[in-house]
């Protein structure tokens, strides 16, 4: 590809909406443009990249026995109603009539069509275990898209759906699943990314795994174990919190004023958090008459994934609304109406000498026995776990980074098989619903993460897999009559080898083709001028390195396609 052609306008400036690397060089290099909020447009480099990203994902699905199809963007609303998601899925699904007035959906996830495919087709146990795939583009409305292709509203993802005769053969093949993804992820050049446990938010299902890139820019929060193998996403993880020492008091009312925070009224009373009840109000998303309360100890934090999960509701911040029974700020367990759902931490269980709200303006209440004023039927566990918590598993210390999601696998049981009544018949001719597994890739976002997590302060530092060229050429000079040639004959020579040609023909200055090129990334980056030519040289540097090596020009094609081959073998290892 000559870069006099390409469609792909590189820039200096850093734009302004971008906060994130990969965002910023992505735009910078002229791989993506931006359309809309959260809707690009990919140019050849991208489109490029995203094909070989697809190729690898499909060797590994294949190789997992995977049966690749392609599922219709457009569903009808009957397929959504049979699982219960037409209506449990908020805005982020797109509906819409059709010209006849049948109620439409736009496809941002496949459980369905991919049950609608199977029921009959696969009609007894001897044909599971199954699994189907899929590469497509889907749009999801997402709230608040940000980081240029790490969270946007219109994506090419890999989805992939097993039936199951039980529990045993599931768990079999989730892990080979688990495995599979980890080769995908070497092999498109990631390094430092993990598996962690996860909840399954509106997939459903039991057990879930993702696998985050960690760096600084991720939106997602990951809770680590300094001293064993413990890792998990914040929206599942748990922890030992201490607990404080026993007081023996008499829950009594104090005076404090305006002081409604936590903050304020541990300055005022000169105690720790640790020794107050913080209240947070939620409101059932859809239902104008349910209020939630949600208890834990002071000093943290409500996890409101976990939230959800306990309630199996769909719950929202309080917006803060006129409700008689609520006293903002001074809001307790003691004396609470019984019209509101509440819900008590574990972190709560146990403790004595408490300060909670009194459910009344300027007062709270000391000396709070939880176990004995609140009359707690359930304590669960609704806390954000936090760095310097202990471990749960082996009491080590705990630690936060964070990281971004760059794939999913999820065992989801018989969510979707049961309510859409689809049987295979068994060993013995009784039906049943088949077990499910889904497993999830999104190729923007891997894109978006490869850019985040291979550069330099110039640009990108593309893998060999997956960089849209293996070459660069920078010819300079090119107005001359033998950097001309010789750069011809090159270009023309590498593509006849099979390698993988961008060859900057542009006549301009060295600055602006060396800048261009450390900012797209290509993995070799080889240069040609009258100095070199004067000893029939050429020069050829890998992209992560700082010094290059001179090579003889009829020497650059074999030594070219030694780099290559030994680069793709460092990444198949």
């Amino acid at each position: 590809m000559l870069v006099s052609k390409l469609v792909c306008e590189r820039m200096k400036e850093v734009p302004q909406d971008a906060k994130i690397k990969s965002h910023i060089l992505l735009i910078r290099a002229g791989f993506i443009k931006q359309v809309a909020g959260g809707i690009y447009t990919m140019t050849m480099p991208c489109q490029k990249m995203s094909q070989k990203i697809q190729k690898i994902i499909r060797e590994e699905m294949d190789a997992e026995d995977g049966q690749e199809v392609l599922f219709p963007v457009v569903m009808p609303r009957e397929l959504w109603d049979q699982s219960g998601r037409y209506s449990s899925i908020g805005d982020e699904m797109v509906r819409f009539k059709d010209r006849g007035g049948r109620d439409m959906l736009l496809g941002m996830t496949h459980e369905e069509a991919a049950v609608h495919l199977v029921n009959h087709t696969v009609s007894s146990y001897q044909q599971l275990p199954v699994m189907i795939y899929q590469l497509q583009t889907k749009f999801r409305d997402e709230a608040r898209p940000r980081g240029g292709l790490i969270r946007v509203r219109e994506f090419t993802m890999k989805d992939a759906y097993s039936f199951h005769s039980d529990y045993a053969d599931l768990e079999k093949y989730y892990y080979r699943m688990y495995d599979a993804y980890y080769r995908v992820f070497k092999r498109i050049g990631l390094k430092n990314f993990v598996d962690v446990k996860s909840d399954s938010g509106m997939m459903g299902g039991s057990i879930a795994h993702e696998f985050m890139l960690i760096t600084p820019d991720g939106e997602d929060s990951i809770v680590f174990c300094n001293d064993c193998d413990y890792r998990a996403n914040m929206e599942v993880a748990t922890s030992v919190i201490a607990k404080g020492e026993r007081v023996d008091e008499e829950a009594h009312e104090i005076f404090t004023g305006d002081d409604k925070t936590i903050e304020e009224v541990c300055k005022r009373l000169n105690i720790p958090a640790s020794k107050t009840v913080k209240a947070v109000v939620y409101a059932v998303k859809g239902s104008a008459d349910e209020l939630i309360v949600a208890f834990v100890r002071g000093d943290l934090e409500v996890n409101e994934a976990k939230l959800k999960k306990a309630l199996g509701k769909n719950v929202v911040a309080y917006d803060g609304g006129i409700s008689e029974d609520i006293v903002c700020g001074n809001i307790g367990a003691i004396g609470l109406s019984d019209k509101l759902i509440k819900v008590f931490d574990k972190s709560l269980q146990g403790e004595s000498g408490m300060v909670t709200g009194a459910n009344k303006p300027e007062y709270h209440i000391a000396g709070v026995d939880v176990d004995r004023d609140f009359g707690v039927k359930e304590f669960v566990d609704i806390a954000k776990a936090a760095a310097g918590h202990r471990c749960p598993v082996c009491g080590g210390t705990l630690r936060v980074e964070n990281g971004i999601e760059i794939g999913n696998i999820f065992q989801l049981g018989t969510k979707y098989t049961a309510s859409m009544n689809m049987t295979v018949n068994g060993p013995d001719g009784t039906a049943f619903n088949p077990i499910m597994g889904c497993y999830g890739i999104g190729v923007g976002r891997a894109i978006g993460s490869i850019a985040q997590e291979s550069n330099d302060d110039y640009g990108m530092i593309l893998p060999m897999s997956v960089a849209p060229w293996q070459v660069h050429i920078c010819a300079l000079r090119y107005d001359d009559d033998a950097v001309k040639t010789k750069a011809d004959k090159l270009y023309a020579d590498l593509q006849a080898a099979g390698v993988e040609v961008l060859f900057d023909d542009r006549n301009c200055g060295a600055g602006v083709k060396f800048a261009d090129a450390d900012l797209m990334g290509m993995p070799i980056r080889v240069v040609i001028s009258p100095k070199t030519l004067a000893s029939e040289e050429v020069e050829i540097k890998l992209r992560r390195d700082k010094n290059a090596e001179r090579v003889a020009l009829d020497g650059a094609v074999a030594k070219i396609s030694e780099l290559i081959a030994s680069e793709m073998d460092a990444l198949k290892a």
